[in-house]
């Protein structure tokens, strides 16, 4: 029988298990130009145990950015700083993909250089507020990409993944889930276009299958993959489940010919499991799952593995509080509790201190 604790090959990639570090926004990237900091080479390195590492969202452009002090992978500047991380990683035996996150109408313009404003599959807000560095702002109405905007978009994906193969990144996953860019053209209340990008359910995908592959044309299909949320309704998306049973396995079906490294879904809510075991019958190849849980995602997913439902499990929350993750599970324990207040205020209190294991 297969546990967390038997090493996977990812299409060329060796992991020593198969638990994997979820990507987390951290709004740490203090160093210029939008960098990695120290911080964030020692935090990285510190959980280089785990079987992957999928970093926190990187911006792939200007416009892309939704938050502040998120990281890039659109300069030079940020390509040299990001190899930092990548090398610490690999020193200490661990495997990292970039997760390249445009976060699409999540943002504001206060964050964004030049007189950039958040962009759109179409001009619909998200409701609420977002933190800036002049407070909660209300969130704005994106402008519309243009048909020809899209495409250049689709470009920068493909450009920042080849930054981040330059930066020494094993891979690089695509973001289209929790409400951001690609998730908002796969969802209905977010993508109201009647152009060759919206539309029906199957044309509602087709920008996640051109970004994906246009990555894979760039960086080869065994250094990407992508996560998806269907029917998360985190960022103000309204995705029923009939929608997203039609839309889903359409794009699966069409993801699992490009033989990527993997496809990582995240459950948008615990009834969900239905619906990720038909997407498991779609995908013939790796499959990470960062599954419904009550709280943290705790000891118990890994039987996930076990029963063949998941190839890794992906930790998020339990990570940050424990970076020798794996060795806890093994030993069933014990773990530390994350703490919203220390792992995500200001400054980088917080971000490498954290009670050893048996502390």
């Amino acid at each position: 029988m297969t546990t967390a604790f038997d090493p996977i090959d990812l299409r060329g990639t060796p992991l020593a298990n198969r638990i994997a570090m979820a990507p987390m926004t951290r709004s740490r990237a203090f160093g210029p130009g939008l960098t990695p900091t120290d911080s964030t080479v020692e935090y990285y390195a510190q959980r280089a145990t785990a079987g992957l590492i999928i970093t926190e969202g990187i911006q792939p452009s200007p416009v892309g950015q939704g938050y502040p002090d998120t990281p890039g992978l659109h300069s030079g500047e940020q390509v040299a700083a990001w190899r930092r991380v990548t090398d610490a990683v690999h020193a200490a035996g661990g495997r990292i993909f970039a997760q390249l996150m445009h976060a699409g109408r999540i943002g504001h313009p206060s964050l964004l250089p030049d007189g950039l404003v958040p962009v759109g599959a179409s001009p619909v807000a998200a409701a609420g507020q977002l933190f800036t560095h002049e407070g909660p702002q209300d969130l704005v109405t994106p402008r519309e990409l243009t048909a020809d905007e899209v495409r250049a978009t689709i470009g920068d994906f493909a450009a920042a993944a080849r930054n981040a193969v330059e930066a020494g990144f094993d891979g690089v996953e695509l973001h289209g889930a929790n409400g951001y860019l690609i998730h908002q053209f796969l969802a209905p209340n977010t993508n109201l276009r009647d152009d060759e990008w919206g539309g029906s359910p199957e044309a509602r995908t087709r920008f996640a299958l051109e970004v994906t592959k246009a990555v894979v044309s760039a960086i080869g299909a065994e250094r990407t993959a992508i996560r998806i949320s269907p029917t998360n309704a985190y960022n103000d998306i309204a995705e029923p489940l009939e929608e997203a049973e039609l839309t889903y396995p359409a794009l699966v079906r069409e993801l699992d010919t490009l033989d990527l490294a993997y496809l990582h879904i995240l459950e948008g809510g615990p009834g969900l499991r239905e619906l990720t075991l038909a997407l498991r019958k779609e995908y013939s190849g790796t499959l990470v799952l960062n599954a419904a849980t009550e709280g943290p995602t705790g000891p118990g997913a890994l039987d996930l593995i076990d029963d063949g439902v998941a190839d890794l499990v992906s930790y998020g929350a339990l990570f940050l509080a424990n970076p020798d993750l794996p060795a806890r599970l093994r030993a069933g324990g014990p773990f530390n509790t994350p703490d919203v207040a220390t792992f995500f205020g200001g400054g980088d209190k917080g971000y490498t201190d954290y009670p050893a294991l048996g502390g």
